[in-house]
């Protein structure tokens, strides 16, 4: 008898269901850098016992997006000049390597899933919309790990991925809805996909990070400084 009949699908846990909710609110930007997290007004609102709140920020702890502090509390991660330029350079090596990848294993879904991205981030610019334009910018960074093929690879970008996504929303959607630079980035990304050219790939892709690991650090300071995000 094949093991494939006794699969059953599993329910998702209420402390997993508590954690994605929370984890898109924080990516979205509905909680700022560093805002305290309190457990019993999620409960209340989530309509659960505190037990699975807790639950929901450990698992978001491993995430990178939640620090829990024994006697003081759960917060929304804070970056730091430092962790900006590992993220960044993280994605510099991370990224273009699952493109080439992507490029070998699944070329046409890769290309149909970021030229979606692309679409739905000029329908953002249109709407000024910075967190549907940071979504399908997150969309379309994640479609060449996606489609790579290479479970390891995407493990690896797991471990940081919603904490990009959430730097992302706070610190740059705001700005490059507004300005078209970054969004002809993307589809310059795009155009050298398609050409198979990952040598010029990479050089935009570090490029790209730059750029944005310069604005990262601008808005976080612009906001310490109370200047709001340029």
């Amino acid at each position: 008898m094949s093991a494939a009949k006794f699969k059953i699908e599993t329910p998702k846990s209420l402390g997993t269901l508590v954690a994605q909710r929370l984890r898109d609110a924080i990516i979205d930007g509905q909680f700022a850098l560093g805002a305290m997290i309190p457990e019993e007004t999620l409960a209340s609102s989530f309509g659960v016992s505190r037990t699975p709140v807790r639950e929901a920020l450990n698992q978001l702890q491993l995430l990178g997006l939640v620090v829990v502090r024994p006697q003081r509390g759960s917060y929304v991660f804070e970056a730091s000049e430092d962790d900006i330029a590992a993220l960044c350079e993280f994605r510099c090596v991370i990224e273009p390597r699952a493109a080439e990848l992507a490029w070998r294993h699944d070329r046409d879904a890769t290309i149909a899933s970021v030229s979606a991205a692309i679409a739905d981030m000029n329908a953002a610019r249109r709407q000024k919309d910075a967190v549907r334009y940071s979504r399908a910018d997150t969309q379309l960074h994640e479609a060449f790990v996606n489609h790579c093929g290479n479970f390891y690879v995407q493990a690896a970008y797991a471990t940081a991925g919603a904490r990009i996504a959430a730097l992302r929303t706070h610190l740059s959607a705001p700005g490059d809805v507004l300005h078209s630079s970054g969004f002809e980035q993307h589809k310059r990304l795009l155009d050298l996909f398609r050409e198979g050219d990952f040598k010029a790939f990479e050089a935009l892709m570090r490029e790209h990070a730059t750029g944005t690991r310069k604005r990262y650090v601008a808005n976080l300071k612009a906001r310490a400084d109370g200047t709001g995000i340029a």
